[in-house]
Formats: structure tokens, C-alpha cells, sequence
């Protein structure tokens, strides 16, 4: 079995997966980095994102292969206590109902934040529009994101 090089949460570490393992996969069986979920499996609901060398990233399409030696956060990475902005925010707003999608939320807001540091709503809207939210908690993810900007400036 191959071995990859992959730096997780500032941490250098070594998988012995197949080659095509899904990089989800890699950080829920082999990491146990189980705050990253497995929504859709299509790239398409936002539940997996993750940061790639800072990047937001759906990471159930994501093979190990074409990560070998980045950087990945995944949301355990944001901060150890909970004190990022963002997370904050969420805290503050209240955002999660049943929170299952909340992990990809925030990562993909905090990339977001980091290329617009002060977004319109209409931004925010269009930024988190491929996130999906069964509970409907998108009016509170957006007010979180808002939140969040404020914050962070």
C-alpha cells in the first residue's frame, strides 16, 4: 500500500491508504478526525469542506493521491479552544439546529472570510449558496458570517 505525506492541523503525518481513498475517508477512518462528515459524496452539499493549503475543499472527491505533502485543516485545525471568529459567531448566533453540516459551514466561511474580510450580504449569500442546510438555518449561517467579519476586522 502507498504512502502519503500530508500535514494536518499543522501536524506532519504519514497514511498508508490505496491510492484513490477519498481524503475524507483518510481523516474520519485513519485520523479520526470524525468533525469533517460525509454528506452527499458528490462535491455538491458542502458537509466535507475542508481547507486545502488554505483553500476551501469538498474532500469526499479529493483522492489522497493529489494531496501527498499539503496542508489540510479540517475544523479541529480552525483552533483548539473554539476561539476562532467564526466559531465564535456560530456560538453567538446560535446557528445549528440538528448541526451536521456546520463543520463544512464554517470552513467554507472562514476561506471565504479570508479573501473578502468585509462582504456584502448579497457576497455572503452567493459565498455560502453551496453549502447545504437541512435544517434550513441559512438566514442564522448568514448572520453568523456577518458576525464573523466584524469580528475578525
Amino acid at each position: 500500500m502507498p504512502s502519503y505525506s500530508v500535514k494536518v492541523n499543522g501536524k506532519s503525518l504519514t497514511v498508508n491508504v490505496d491510492s484513490d481513498t477519498p481524503l475524507l475517508w483518510v481523516l474520519r477512518d485513519e485520523l479520526n478526525l470524525v468533525g469533517t462528515k460525509f454528506g452527499c459524496g458528490i462535491a455538491q452539499c458542502g458537509a466535507c469542506t475542508i481547507h486545502i493549503d488554505g483553500t476551501a475543499t469538498r474532500s469526499c472527491q479529493m483522492q489522497i493521491s493529489m494531496v501527498d505533502g499539503m496542508e489540510i485543516t479540517t475544523i479541529e485545525g480552525l483552533s483548539k479552544d473554539g476561539s476562532h471568529p467564526v466559531q465564535q459567531a456560530w456560538k453567538e448566533i446560535d446557528v445549528p439546529q440538528c448541526g451536521y453540516c456546520q463543520a463544512g459551514q464554517m470552513m467554507t466561511a472562514c476561506a471565504f472570510l479570508k479573501e473578502n474580510p468585509n462582504p456584502s450580504d448579497k457576497e455572503i449569500r452567493e459565498a455560502m449558496h453551496g453549502n447545504i442546510c437541512r435544517c434550513a438555518s441559512y438566514n442564522r449561517i448568514e448572520k453568523a458570517v456577518k458576525v464573523a467579519s466584524k469580528n475578525m476586522s
